[in-house]
C-alpha cells in the first residue's frame, strides 16, 4: 500500500522520537498512530499535530502499521512526502485499507 511505498521511498520516520524531531524540523506532514498504542502517545502526538497543523489519523493496530513499514513494534510514523500524505489521507477518508 501507500504506508509501504513511502517506507521504499525513505519518505517516513518512525518511532516516537524520531517521529517528533522530524515534526520540529517541519519535514512531516500526515502523523498516523495505531490505535493501541498508548493514551499518552495518541495525546502527544494529537497536541504536536494541533501546533504544527499537521493532519493526524488513528489507524489498524501497531501489528498491522509495523508490518506496512517492514518494521516491528512501530506505534507511530511520519510521511514526509506531500502528495503521498494527501493520497493516504483521501484513501483513509474514504476507509479504504491503507497498509
Amino acid at each position: 500500500g501507500l504506508i509501504g511505498l513511502a517506507a521504499r521511498a525513505r519518505n517516513i520516520a518512525f518511532g516516537a522520537d524520531s517521529v517528533e524531531t522530524e515534526i520540529k524540523k517541519r519535514k512531516i506532514n500526515l502523523i498516523i498512530v495505531a490505535n493501541d498504542s498508548s493514551e499518552r502517545t495518541k495525546d502527544k502526538f494529537k497536541k504536536l499535530s494541533e501546533i504544527h497543523g499537521i493532519p493526524f489519523i488513528i489507524t489498524e493496530n501497531i501489528e498491522a502499521l509495523s508490518k506496512a513499514i517492514g518494521k516491528e513494534n512501530k506505534a507511530i510514523i511520519g510521511i514526509k512526502d506531500l502528495n503521498l500524505s494527501n493520497e493516504i489521507l483521501k484513501i483513509n477518508n474514504g476507509g479504504e485499507v491503507i497498509g
